[in-house]
């Protein structure tokens, strides 16, 4: 278990953006995916606001993505089972880097077809609890003809990611500009947010 994570913050120390190729194991992943179906068919998949609650714009233009908020108390054994790994990372990252995190959050994200997010940082401009920022995709098969990659911006470079199945991306969330190209099928994912209050 403890080899995605070190491979995730030893890409993250050598380039400040943390990449694991199967963080998530193929079963994780591909029963966080069939939950997304069942929010879908149930409508429970919402379009998304920028900004925290006190200014948040939900009829922005900014992004297009759906989401749904993860939680316990939703208990669903998938989603726990996805809080535990993040748990178990999150006490591997403050062991090995002392970090400090001692929260979270996390939500289903889905771009449909044609929709995208455009460049901008994770960390709200009225609290700076947002640390680490930490996706993890849910695509398989994903293909460049499928855009919705993900780009970072840093140093004048730009790192262009594909959102393939159980990989994890992960970095500081008030250093790193980045935005999700328009997506050419629906593009899934589980992003949230390493906190400490």
């Amino acid at each position: 278990m403890s080899q995605q994570f070190d491979e995730l913050i030893n890409s993250f120390i050598d380039n400040n953006v943390g990449i694991a190729g199967n963080f998530l194991s193929a079963s994780l992943s591909e029963n966080l995916q069939q939950n997304i179906y069942s929010l879908q068919k149930g409508e429970q998949m919402k379009y998304a606001g920028i900004g925290n609650e006190a200014i948040a714009e939900a009829t922005q233009k900014m992004r297009g993505d759906k989401i749904y908020w993860l939680d316990k108390k939703n208990n669903n054994v998938h989603e726990q089972k996805f809080l535990d790994r993040v748990e178990n990372f999150i006490d591997h990252l403050n062991k090995t880097c002392y970090t400090g995190i001692n929260d979270y959050e996390f939500h289903y994200a889905v771009y449909e077809q044609g929709s995208a997010y455009k460049k901008h940082k994770d960390q709200f401009k009225t609290d700076n609890k947002r640390k680490y920022s930490l996706i993890c995709y849910l695509n398989n098969g994903w293909k460049p003809a499928d855009g919705g990659e993900l780009l970072i911006y840093q140093n004048e470079k730009i790192q262009t990611i594909s959102p393939n199945a159980q990989k994890a991306v992960f970095f500081k969330s008030d250093e790193m500009d980045h935005e999700v190209l328009t997506a050419n099928k629906p593009r899934m994912s589980i992003t949230g947010w390493l906190k400490r209050s």
